[in-house]
């Protein structure tokens, strides 16, 4: 991945939750520290790498020190994509019938509390990008506010956000252009084309 530039430097690694008795309840054969490894390698290796991951609230038996030690990681990892979700039962799972079921309501308060942080996170991600120069690959146009629609290499479809991209020239949907960023917002960026003229050395 690193060496081949076919390949996106992006990757989605469901984590699922950060403490280790939840993991070992959820059967996931990892630990905070490996996946705090895990992570650290991978930006070490691939600098502008992106990284994606889920996280699940309310597994039963999370305490309230689980969920604020889970806050904590995500706060220390500052994952570019972050989804959390609370724990749903599912009839017929080992995890449907373990004691100490969460209340919906907890569930809920834990997850509203970290996406509260990884908003803050995400933008200031998507901050740091303003001024920079990056490929675009157009998707769609959006007449009323005259602007096209595109995506990165950080934005995987249907789940991550977009470049809107403004051109003076007409493109059509697969196309990929250079676009200088010039916005941002939690998840969005905003950006012109760069035309042959206006490339920086």
């Amino acid at each position: 991945m690193k060496e081949e530039p076919k390949i996106c430097h992006y990757l989605d690694i469901p984590i699922q939750h950060s403490e280790d008795s939840i993991l070992k309840r959820m059967g996931r054969r990892t630990s905070r520290a490996e996946l705090i490894a895990l992570v650290d390698h991978l930006r070490e290796e691939i600098p502008d790498i992106t990284l994606r991951t889920t996280l699940i609230t309310g597994f039963p038996g999370e305490t309230e020190e689980d969920a604020q030690r889970m806050y904590e990681f995500v706060d220390q990892m500052e994952f570019d994509r972050l989804g959390v979700f609370t724990y749903s039962p599912e009839e017929g799972t080992k995890a449907a019938e373990m004691p100490e079921q969460i209340e919906e309501s907890v569930k809920e308060e834990r997850r509203d509390r970290i996406m509260a942080l990884q908003q803050e996170i995400s933008a200031a991600y998507a901050e740091s990008h303003i001024g920079e120069e990056m490929q675009v690959m157009i998707e769609g146009y959006l007449y009323e506010e005259d602007i096209y629609v595109g995506r990165s290499y950080m934005d995987a479809p249907k789940v991550d956000g977009n470049v809107f991209v403004h051109s003076e020239e007409e493109m059509i949907s697969g196309d990929i252009v250079p676009v200088r960023i010039t916005g941002a917002n939690e998840y969005d960026l905003m950006g012109d084309v760069i035309y042959a003229d206006e490339f920086t050395k």
